[in-house]
């Protein structure tokens, strides 16, 4: 079911869509923007692509002070840069956020080498989780569960990790354009206030289509650790992740062409 872009942003407004040019622009402007932002910014930060910062927004009656994370600064690891040129604009829309003073950001992508209905059909699905996800150990949804912006799940994890239990929030579920996010709202975890989002999208060259799949978030630094440490962690358990989920479409790929 189509929905409008309000609708489905309307439980999750961390990314930010100032700095989203509309497709009607010309292809062409559209990358000497981006062309031109990164040259502007790219002596700012460390370089890595998982927390360059654009800017400095002071809030209106209010001490808080938010940085916006600038997740075209680098290629993610795994891409080409002609691949990420192509998704530049879907970057921008769905995987800025901006931060408060403790919360940190990321951005990972995943090549696979599978047709994105086929990927998006295991991503999709907010109540099996543990389809492609590691160390969950169950999932379970209420009685007469409906995917629906603002539905829950609750997850157990495997014994051995810093946490046991997560409570997640469905905040964007968009079939027409392949993207799902979700908040964690509670549970015992050191995941704080943790936002992700994921998109699919089809690339295509000389007759060949696979799919990229990008995925963001943002989370509150743990006391005691650095930015570099949760972003460690955060990262190696969405990798592993996302190297599942390859594995899984591929399979189910090769499956559907027998």
């Amino acid at each position: 079911m189509k929905q409008r872009r309000g609708e489905v942003l309307a439980l999750f407004p961390l990314p930010l869509t100032h700095l989203y040019i509309p497709q009607k622009i010309k292809k062409g402007v559209r990358r000497r923007f981006w062309r031109k932002m990164e040259k502007d910014y790219s002596g700012e930060g460390d370089g890595e692509v998982s927390a360059v910062v654009t800017e400095q927004q002071q809030q209106p009656n209010a001490d808080e002070t938010y940085l916006t994370t600038y997740h075209l600064a680098a290629t993610p690891s795994g891409l080409t840069q002609d691949e990420f040129d192509e998704l530049r604009d879907l970057v921008a829309e769905f995987h800025m956020y901006k931060l408060s003073r403790g919360r940190c950001s990321s951005l990972l992508a995943q090549r696979v080498q599978a047709p994105p209905d086929t990927v998006w059909s295991i991503v999709r699905r907010f109540d099996k989780p543990q389809s492609y996800k590691h160390f969950i150990k169950s999932c379970t949804v209420s009685e007469g569960f409906t995917m629906k912006l603002g539905c829950t799940r609750e997850v157990n994890v495997i014994s051995g990790l810093p946490a046991d239990t997560s409570k997640e929030r469905l905040d964007i579920h968009d079939d027409e354009r392949r993207v799902i996010g979700f908040s964690i709202i509670g549970g015992e975890h050191r995941l704080r206030n943790y936002r992700s989002v994921t998109s699919v999208h089809q690339l295509e060259r000389d007759g060949k289509i696979w799919s990229v799949v990008l995925e963001s978030y943002a989370v509150d630094v743990p006391p005691g650790n650095t930015e570099e440490d949760a972003r460690l962690f955060a990262d190696t358990v969405v990798k592993l992740n996302l190297q599942k989920l390859a594995s899984v479409a591929e399979v189910m790929n090769r499956g559907d062409n027998r």
